[in-house]
C-alpha cells in the first residue's frame, strides 16, 4: 500500500534560473519545471573594490539570490572568439565570489553560433564549471547553427525551428531528471 502511494506522489517543481541571452524558450516547456529568466545586463563589471564589508552592489546581490534560490541553471550563450560572452563570464564571476552560489547546482548548456553551433563556448563553459563546482548534464548536447537555413528564430528572437525545439525539450527533460537526482 505504501509503495503504491509513493508512486502517486508528484515530484516537486524544480526552479531553473536561465540566462536568456540567445534562445527564448517557453516557460511552460516542461511539466514540473519552473523557468525564470535572470537578466545579467544590470551587473557591473567585476570589481572587488565594489565589495564592502562582505556585501555586493544591489544588482549583484539580487542576481546572486536568484542563483541561490534556483535548483538548477540553464546557460544559453552564443559563441564569441571560441568562448562564452563577456557578460556571461562577468555574471559567473560575480556569483562565484564567496560564498560561491553556483556550488552543487545541476546545469545544462545550450548554444548558438556558426558552423559548430557554439560548441567551443560550451566546452569552455564546462571548464569554468569545474572550478565553480557546477554539475553539467553530459547528454544530450544542444548546438544550433543559427545561420543555416531554415530560419531558427523569428524577428523577436523566439526559437521557431521545430527540430531545435524538440532537441531543446530533450535537454530540459535531462536537466530535470539530473536535478531531481542531485536534490534527492
Amino acid at each position: 500500500m505504501e509503495a503504491a502511494m509513493a508512486v502517486n506522489v508528484a515530484k516537486p517543481v524544480i526552479k531553473v534560473a536561465a540566462h536568456p541571452f540567445s534562445i527564448k524558450i517557453s516557460k511552460e516547456a516542461i511539466n514540473g519545471m519552473e523557468i525564470e529568466y535572470v537578466e545579467i545586463a544590470p551587473l557591473p563589471m567585476l570589481d572587488t573594490d565594489l565589495e564592502v564589508n562582505g556585501t555586493y552592489p544591489p544588482a549583484v546581490e539580487a542576481f546572486r539570490q536568484k542563483i541561490l534560490e534556483a535548483d538548477s541553471i540553464l546557460f544559453a550563450s552564443p559563441e564569441y572568439n571560441y568562448s562564452v560572452t563577456a557578460p556571461l563570464k562577468n555574471a559567473i564571476d560575480w556569483a562565484s565570489r564567496p560564498p560561491n552560489v553556483w556550488a552543487d547546482k545541476a546545469a545544462a548548456i545550450i548554444s548558438t553560433g556558426g558552423s559548430f553551433g557554439g560548441g567551443r563556448s560550451q566546452y569552455h563553459l564546462r571548464q569554468i564549471g569545474i572550478y565553480i563546482d557546477i554539475h553539467f548534464i553530459n547528454k544530450p548536447e544542444f548546438f544550433l547553427n543559427a545561420f543555416e537555413p531554415p530560419a531558427k528564430f523569428d524577428a523577436d528572437g523566439n526559437l521557431i525551428d521545430e527540430d531545435a525545439k524538440d532537441r531543446l525539450k530533450e535537454v530540459l527533460v535531462s536537466l530535470q531528471a539530473f536535478t531531481n537526482r542531485l536534490l534527492s
